[in-house]
């Protein structure tokens, strides 16, 4: 008869461990059930779960792991597994799986306490808890520190969208992003990533740096506030500022392009994405000559945004083609994932204004960065407290990684 042994081993870490105690098991023809093995501060955290032929406290293969983990320093518990909840955990593994990142310029143990109560509060099981991000030094944190945690957790959810909820209003009482996802297939295998551009990719809107090249600058501006609030149809809105920059000399256009700033953590993303073979594009209410630019300057590999005209090397006050609006930015991320032959899912779509509510909603991942109050509360996820490249701890991607660019 076959019995089910749960063997957990501590201690501190060093080369050959897991090796030595494997090594036993295999001695004994024990076949492994489950594993895992987790290190923190050079201490070792092993767990094995094995079937073998007898677990008395007097059988050999359980004398022969208390000897070795003696001799190893460490320290052990070998408990026996009963048929009945053996197959109850087996039975727990069909449960749906689900993906908590919690995103901050540095984790307290408050942040902790409080996700793990919401996790707790929905009934739903934490499997692992992995940091992300790379180690951080003591005392005061750097001001662009990088902080992330996931949790993955299992449980059946009657409503996913009350936990969003609950996490999106903890984040804001604690001043973090906390990030919720279905641990689906696509989550690891997302491959189009399209930005915004204005206050997105760069940390301005270019037709307030145009407008204020033209004097009109604070008629312009207000009118951008209301529309990325939504409180004006984006259209409508858009004609009225370019009719405002009428006769502005089209040589601006090249001095504020060399003079964008780029969004925190823009360049580490684009480079990391390109590495990781993911595809780009930038899908923008804005103008496509910056939008070119930017594309050279990060190695983005589409664009799509509005064609400023320019008659005689003025602007004329008008663009031509249909306008990139909202649901323009939708119909082009359609194309642009058939064109791909790729799954919406395997899109991820990112961006901060009203008007890239549309995109936003039809891409696998949605993410409102440093958005607007209506953006932050409409879209799935939000970041806005880290830069963009904070987007890659929600595809799971590490800071450890960089050590193999």
């Amino acid at each position: 008869m076959k019995h089910v042994l749960l063997i957990n081993i501590a201690g501190e870490d060093e080369p050959g461990l897991t090796a030595a105690i494997s090594a036993i098991l295999a001695s004994h023809s024990a076949q492994i059930l489950d594993i895992g093995q987790a290190v923190i501060h050079d201490n070792l955290a092993l767990g094995i779960l094995a079937e073998v032929t007898s677990c008395d406290a007097d059988a050999p293969l359980l004398r022969e792991l208390q000897n070795k983990v003696e001799e190893l320093g460490l320290s052990a518990s070998l408990t026996p597994i009963s048929p009945a909840r053996y197959n109850a955990w087996v039975g727990a593994q069909g449960k749906p799986r689900h993906i908590i990142t919690l995103l901050a310029r540095k984790v307290s143990a408050l942040q902790i306490a409080r996700i793990t109560s919401v996790v707790a509060s929905y009934s739903l099981n934490i499997d692992t808890i992995n940091r992300l991000s790379g180690r951080l030094p003591l005392g005061e944190m750097p001001a662009r520190s990088m902080a992330c945690v996931e949790f993955s957790v299992r449980g059946a959810l009657p409503d996913a969208a009350s936990v969003r909820r609950d996490l999106l209003r903890l984040a804001s009482e604690l001043d973090v992003d906390i990030a919720y996802q279905e641990d689906t297939m696509f989550r690891r295998n997302r491959r189009l990533v399209a930005f915004d551009m204005d206050s997105t990719l760069i940390e301005t809107e270019v037709i307030d740096e145009l407008a204020k090249a033209a004097g009109v600058g604070e008629q312009v501006a207000a009118i951008t506030e209301r529309a990325m609030h939504g409180e004006l149809d984006f259209k409508d809105s858009f004609a009225e500022r370019i009719a405002l920059l009428k006769g502005l000399d089209a040589g601006v256009l090249q001095h504020i392009a060399e003079n964008l700033p780029l969004t925190e953590g823009a360049e580490r993303l684009i480079a990391t994405l390109k590495r990781l073979g993911y595809r780009t594009a930038i899908i923008s209410g804005g103008f496509e000559y910056f939008g070119r630019y930017l594309q050279q300057q990060l190695g983005i590999d589409f664009v799509y945004a509005n064609q400023l005209e320019v008659q005689n090397g003025v602007i004329t006050g008008r663009v031509q083609g249909d306008v990139v609006d909202g649901e323009r930015k939708a119909q082009l991320l359609r194309e642009l994932a058939q064109q791909e032959h790729i799954s919406l899912e395997q899109v991820i779509a990112v961006g901060d204004g009203a008007n890239d509510l549309p995109m936003l909603g039809i891409a696998g991942l949605g993410i409102a960065f440093r958005a607007k109050p209506i953006v932050r509360q409409s879209a799935k996820h939000a970041i806005s407290t880290l830069g963009l490249d904070g987007i890659l701890y929600l595809i799971g991607y590490s800071d450890s990684e960089d050590a193999y660019r």
